[in-house]
Order: C-alpha cells, then structure tokens, then sequence
C-alpha cells in the first residue's frame, strides 16, 4: 500500500529540492528524475515559470511524498510509480522533480512540482478535493501494479488517511495483502510463496501463521476472521467461496445478485430473506431486459460482446494516452522555445561581453535558463525554431480532441463494467459458468 501527503514549499525552493536530491538518499542520484526541466536547474526555471504567473500566492511549489509499506515493492517500481503519479497529478504542465528515497525502512517518494503550470500560468489549486483526487490515482497505481490498498472499514468516516493508515494492525495489513493477492493466485501455496516475496516470513504447523513486515510477533491466520482460515482461503481462491465482507451494491440500475447463502443476515432475519428474494428477481428481470435489448439471445453472443467492448476501450485508452503524450511532449517543447527566445538577448551579450565572468554574475539567471533551454531543445532534436503561434494553435486543437477521446473512453469503460455485471448475473442465475458451446438461449433457460 502508498500513503500520500502534500504540502507547500512557501520558502527556500533550492533547500527542499536539494533535500529530496540527496545523493545518500537516492543511490547517488540514480532515483532521480524530472520533467518540464533539468533537475540540476529546477529552482531556476520553476522561479521563471513562477514570474509569470496571472494570479500571485505564496506558493512557490507543492511537495508531494508517498510512501510504500515495508517490503511491498522495490526501488525501480516505486519510482516508475512516482512517475506515474507526478505525470497525472501535474498532467504535463508543470515542471517536477521526482526522487525516490531507499535509506530508511520504507521506500518513499518525493515529488516536487512548480505551482504555477508553465503552459497557461495558472497556480495549481491544492485542497481537499485535489488530495483525494491525488490519494485515487496511487491507490489505482497500487492496484494495477499488484500493491495493497488502504480501504478504509466500517466506522472509519472522520478519519484522515494518515491517521486511519496508522492505527492499521498486523492482522489489517495481512488481511489487505490476501485479499489482494487472491485474484491474482491459483491455489493456496501460490498465495504463501507470494507473501513470501513481499517480506512476509510463513511459519507452517497445525496452523499457518505470518509475520507481517515491521511486526514481532505471527499472526495465525484463523485468528483474522472467518473468511481467513486455510479452508475459507482455499475456498475463494476456488471461487467456491465469497469474501463475507464485501457488500453487494448496485451498478446504475443493473447490479450482481446478493449471494443469500454467504449471508449471516439471510440465515437469521426472515425478513431480509424475503426482501433479498424480491431484490434478485427484479435483477434477473432487468439482465433479462438489458439482453433483450441488445439483441444478445446466446452465451457464446454475450462473451463475444464483451471482448468487442473490452477492446474498444482498450483501443480508447491507448489512444488516449498517446495523445497526453503528444500535448505533454508540446508543452515543453512550447516552454523551451519560449524561454530560449526570451533569454537570447542576455546570452548573446553575454557571448560579446569582454569581461564574461562579471557579465555572467550579473545575469546568471537569464544565462542559466538559456543554455538549459537550448540543451533541452538539443536533446529533442530541434535544429530550427518552429513559430510559437502555430505551436500554441495545434495545442489549443489537440486540447479539444482529447477530451472527446476521455468523453469517448468513459462511455467504453461504462460499457465494459456494464457487461460484466451482466455476464456475473447470469453465472449466477445459472449457479454455474454457462459453457461456450451450448446453444440454448440464456432467456429460455
């Protein structure tokens, strides 16, 4: 799991990014990179983005840490991660510097990015909301990376992240990491060789205990609850078995059907029974519904359906991602070419200047920025400026395309969800996985 914070850097920008760039702290440098700027020059051009800003603060940038839990994840993955998290949070139009830290029990990353984004030069807002939006993004990066998750239980509301991430025992961390490998695991000795591989240490005997990473003591795994014992373990792994815990919800009007025999309410309350009996064949009535609709009559045409939307949304994605590629790679570029043009008449008295040294401390600043900006425009294999105007126009265009591409990539993975929900209540109309060949129409059935 990755717990996040943020907070300002109203002050003394060079001290806390020469901090985060601390060669004992980040394998001589080799944990360390940016964007949007060279990180050897990043107070410098975060100083340039910050004059131009339209609305003035007090922040001269925001520094963002997550840290991961003790021997979840290796320094390589924690950086492509941070990566990750400073390209969504920052969505290529502020410069960073992104640093992973290895010398304390958990490995950690820093990220420090420039309030002002460079491409419109307004002040990145940071509250409450933005945070949360910040906190998704790592725990989606942790999931889709096969990292745990911090979910926060029943009763948890009030509580910060922090705070909630804290208070989490040995027995909440080992039940966050089953959980989260039982998905991705074929039998019950595969799910202990992957604790194993995160720095849990198995101990076999009448009864399996763990010890969690941090921890001094094992944990038995029947003393974590009732879906946690080997044979319940063994059970979900099977999918004979479903995770107690987890709450049946609805999914816009077409949701899973509630698994009355998993249910302590359903064996003790009658009249939940009943309301649960009334709630599945209104389901089933609407999957009924929703396969009419869509003319989809056999088993074999719904899972056809379902890789024709699983791919479409694949396809959204990539194209998607190439195309914040493509901004982000023209924002820069736009940025370069601006601060080249800007600073050439202070280079180019410098080059002409008869006393150079006493020239370059006078406009060491502007002389900086210029070498780091023609450098960049170097690496990028830029020859001859290409006019700012028609760049900023394409940019404007592309802008407008992309999020017809998000309106377009939300509709196909609305779509995929839907036919899942749909797929799963059949299965469990049927009790069981309906096979390919048959050619019976799942309405007759």
């Amino acid at each position: 799991m990755a717990v996040t914070k943020i907070k300002p850097v109203k002050s003394t920008l060079s001290k806390a990014l020469d901090y985060i760039q601390n060669p004992d702290k980040t394998d001589g440098k080799m944990l360390v990179s940016s964007f949007g700027c060279s990180y050897e020059t990043a107070d410098i051009e975060f100083g340039f983005t910050l004059s131009q800003a339209l609305d003035k603060g007090n922040n001269l940038a925001h520094h963002l840490i997550q840290s991961f839990e003790p021997g979840e994840v290796d320094y390589e993955k924690a950086h492509e991660i941070g990566r990750q998290l400073a390209d969504a949070v920052t969505k290529g139009q502020h410069e960073y510097v992104l640093t992973t830290h290895i010398d304390k029990g958990h490995i950690h990353n820093h990220i420090i990015f420039c309030a002002v984004n460079f491409v419109d030069h307004h002040k990145y807002v940071s509250n409450k909301r933005s945070y949360y939006g910040i906190r998704n993004i790592s725990d989606r990066l942790c999931r889709e990376n096969g990292l745990s998750v911090v979910v926060p239980e029943k009763g948890s509301k009030g509580k910060n992240y922090a705070a909630y991430h804290k208070e989490k025992s040995a027995k909440a961390k080992l039940k966050i990491a089953i959980d989260t490998l039982i998905p991705q695991v074929n039998s019950f000795e595969e799910l202990l060789s992957r604790l194993q591989g995160l720095g849990y240490e198995i101990k076999r005997g009448k009864y399996v205990s763990c010890l969690v990473p941090g921890q001094e003591r094992f944990t038995r795994l029947k003393t974590i609850g009732a879906d946690y014992t080997e044979e319940a373990i063994r059970e979900r792994i099977e999918g004979k078995r479903t995770h107690a815990e987890k709450a049946p919800q609805a999914d816009r009007g077409v949701s899973l059907l509630i698994d009355i025999e998993n249910s302590i309410k359903a064996a003790q309350n009658r009249g939940y029974e009943q309301w649960a009996k009334i709630y599945n064949l209104k389901q089933a009535a609407k999957t009924y519904s929703f396969l009419t609709a869509h003319g989809i009559e056999q088993y074999a045409d719904l899972t056809a359906k379902i890789a024709e939307v699983q791919t479409a949304s694949e396809q959204a994605a990539a194209t998607l991602k190439d195309m914040e590629t493509r901004l982000s790679d023209m924002a820069v570029l736009i940025k370069n070419i601006t601060t080249y043009q800007k600073t050439k008449p202070a280079y180019d008295a410098y080059r002409k200047a008869k006393n150079k040294g006493s020239y370059r401390a006078a406009h060491e600043r502007e002389i900086i920025l210029h070498e780091a900006a023609a450098k960049a425009l170097k690496s990028a294999g830029v020859s001859k400026l290409p006019d700012v105007s028609a760049l900023q126009a394409e940019y404007a265009k592309l802008q407008e395309q992309k999020e017809a591409l998000y309106a377009e990539y939300g509709k196909r993975k609305k779509q995929v969800k839907e036919y899942d929900v749909i797929k799963r209540n059949i299965d469990s109309i049927l009790k069981k996985d309906y096979p390919l060949e048959r050619g019976k129409e799942v309405g007759r059935e």
